[in-house]
């Protein structure tokens, strides 16, 4: 077993999902500002909710691979695709828990998406030697 290479993986992926559950929750504030600005005008803020939820779920999957590549670590095919759609279904679930003001996704949530994405680290073909 590599455990080096499932440590790499732990912080890549509490890095990642720490920058894309600020990014949510800081876009989400943008989207209820626009709409209070906007009267509540229908659909007013609409456009600000669905560029935040794109963005976290398309920089997911980059920043669990760049970060995997920063630690020299090759064959995170794995650890990407499964790590992104996981992301994609968890923040979606949870969605309304963190649009809400001062919202979060639950930390145990986090802490099992972490624990997973560490496991799914270690499934990679690791440093070519």
């Amino acid at each position: 077993m590599r455990y080096v290479r499932h440590v790499k993986g732990a912080l890549t992926v509490a890095a990642a999902t720490a920058a894309c559950h600020t990014l949510m929750s800081a876009g989400y504030g943008w989207a209820r500002d626009s709409a209070d600005a906007s009267g509540d005008a229908m659909f007013s803020g609409a456009f600000e909710f669905l560029f935040t939820t794109a963005a976290s779920w398309a920089l997911m999957p980059l920043l669990l691979w760049a970060g995997m590549r920063v630690m020299g670590e090759t064959g995170n095919t794995v650890l990407v695709v499964v790590g992104g759609l996981v992301w994609v279904g968890v923040s979606g679930y949870f969605i309304d828990d963190i649009d809400r003001a001062g919202g979060h996704i639950p930390v145990l949530v986090l802490a099992v998406f972490v624990l997973l994405g560490t496991g799914l680290a270690g499934a990679g073909a690791g440093r070519r030697g």
